[in-house]
């Protein structure tokens, strides 16, 4: 059987309504032409979206085939997402506002379908006045929800912050969030496509239909109490940790290479800037850019990251108890 190796993936590209040409001009995809782009997947395993291995002797194969046959050398001692890879990421060009939507927690998933989703955004690029939605105001009960909704006013129940570059911005299960129109983020989350729109602002889909909202499945999602649940984050944060999975940001631009030692489980690379090579303890190493994202399987974790100007975010997985 071939051994594994740091692995780099085929972009999935999602043509959306609110999507735009930034992930092109700016991360350098190879995006469709004349479409509006809104996410490059680059790391999936869902049952109708997988990634498959750009480079290497494994070419073609999907991650799901990766997990089926080398499940002990791609995630050592982490646990799967029922037999998935446990995190999927994206890259994401707002070019207009989002849905106001939210995701469910494990409990929500179970009882409406789909599967839990916490995510994280870091913010690569922002035009002049770009804001985030990142909550509902303290005090906001169901019934005022429900209200604001049938009342078109849902925007002024939401908290609006200041989109800034470099933010790292959680997003929990229950938390009524949009990315605003002119952002540029990067996401990590769990693996799932389970979203419930609240809003849509009043625009049709690709197709020249209203896009379907989901109002009962996301009041049973939401977090109320004993307050709406919001994004708690300090811009200047290098870590967050979600519980089922872990960020830190790797800055290479304030000194030497880190030695990242052995770890346990696998380790997925993100780049947020600059350029740099990350090498396992064999000296097999990716080269890595703003836009360019890698899995380091269980078996070959990086030892250390060469080049003093790359940023990343490293993410790792928690052990079982």
């Amino acid at each position: 059987m071939t051994e594994l190796y740091p692995l780099t993936f085929v972009p999935r590209f999602k043509e959306l309504v609110w999507g735009g040409a930034r992930l092109a001009s700016e991360l350098g995809k190879a995006c469709p032409p004349a479409k509006r782009i809104g996410e490059s997947w680059e790391l999936v395993d869902l049952p109708d979206d997988q990634s498959l291995v750009a480079e290497g002797a494994l070419v073609g194969r999907s991650l799901q085939e990766l997990m089926v046959s080398y499940p002990e050398a791609l995630l050592g001692p982490v646990a799967s997402a029922e037999g998935r890879f446990p995190l999927l990421v994206k890259y994401i060009d707002a070019a207009r506002t989002l849905s106001v939507q939210v995701h469910p927690d494990k409990e929500a998933a179970r009882k409406l379908g789909g599967r839990p989703k916490h995510e994280a955004w870091y913010i690569l690029g922002v035009e002049a006045g770009a804001k985030l939605y990142v909550g509902l105001q303290p005090g906001t009960t169901q019934e005022m929800l429900q209200e604001a909704i049938a009342n078109d006013t849902l925007e002024s129940l939401l908290v609006e912050v200041e989109a800034c570059v470099g933010d790292l911005v959680p997003v929990e299960p229950g938390m009524v969030h949009a990315i605003g129109a002119g952002i540029l983020l990067a996401e990590v989350q769990q693996p799932s496509d389970t979203t419930f729109r609240l809003h849509d602002w009043g625009r049709v889909g690709l197709d020249g239909r209203a896009r379907p909202l989901h109002i009962h499945e996301a009041l049973e999602s939401i977090s109320f109490f004993p307050d709406p649940v919001k994004a708690e984050f300090d811009s200047r944060a290098a870590s967050y940790d979600a519980g089922h999975f872990l960020i830190r940001i790797h800055d290479a631009s304030h000194g030497e290479p880190l030695g990242l030692g052995e770890g346990q489980g696998p380790l997925v690379v993100v780049g947020l800037d600059g350029v740099g090579r990350v090498v396992d303890t064999q000296g097999r190493g990716v080269e890595m850019h703003r836009g360019q994202v890698a899995l380091f399987p269980h078996c070959c974790r990086p030892a250390l990251v060469e080049g003093d100007d790359l940023k990343a975010m490293f993410v790792t997985f928690p052990l079982p108890r």
